[in-house]
């Protein structure tokens, strides 16, 4: 089994917020994937199609951990087979990049996830969500909604992400 998580907090007042952005890439994904509709499992809402498991914790991002530990203990799944997908400030908004084995960088869904696992030896997806602010307060800046101008960026990085995770899903 393959486990993605996409990090997020759960509740229509986070939807479409910086934060919520890894809710929005498995969303895409699983829609894209014809995925069967998310239930609730695990302390996530969780999709199942051809041995992937598609979560979405729904613990609040800065516990995230306690969900992704669950479902890897139940589903007995490898660090190598795992692909987490969070909002990053520290990446220009529309980028992405791929990690593997580095630090939280101050994320705390990240945080929680390998303090939680005992590891930080997992798949990471970062999609950028920096957008040049001034001198707003980190937790001001992840809960507010992307503009119109700035939806756009981020379909298009979505559309992108979709085709990079299918070739992760492969390697892993």
């Amino acid at each position: 089994m393959k486990l993605i998580v996409g990090l997020g907090n759960y509740g229509s007042e986070y939807q479409k917020t910086r934060h919520n952005y890894g809710f929005m890439v498995i969303d895409a994904f699983a829609q894209r994937n014809d995925f069967p509709d998310f239930k609730p499992s695990l302390l996530s809402l969780i999709s199942i199609k051809n041995n992937i498991i598609l979560a979405k914790p729904q613990t609040y991002m800065n516990n995230s951990g306690s969900a992704v530990k669950a479902i890897m203990d139940y589903y007995k799944i490898k660090l190598e087979d795992i692909l987490v997908i969070h909002d990053d400030i520290d990446i220009v908004l529309g980028k992405i990049k791929e990690d593997k084995d580095r630090g939280s960088a101050g994320h705390n869904g990240v945080k929680s996830i390998i303090n939680s696992i005992g590891s930080k030896d997992f798949k990471r997806l970062r999609m950028g969500i920096n957008s040049n602010f001034e001198n707003k307060p980190l937790e001001n800046i992840v809960l507010e909604k992307f503009t119109k101008d700035e939806e756009i960026i981020v379909s298009e990085a979505i559309e992108e992400s979709i085709e990079i995770i299918c070739s992760i899903i492969k390697e892993i």
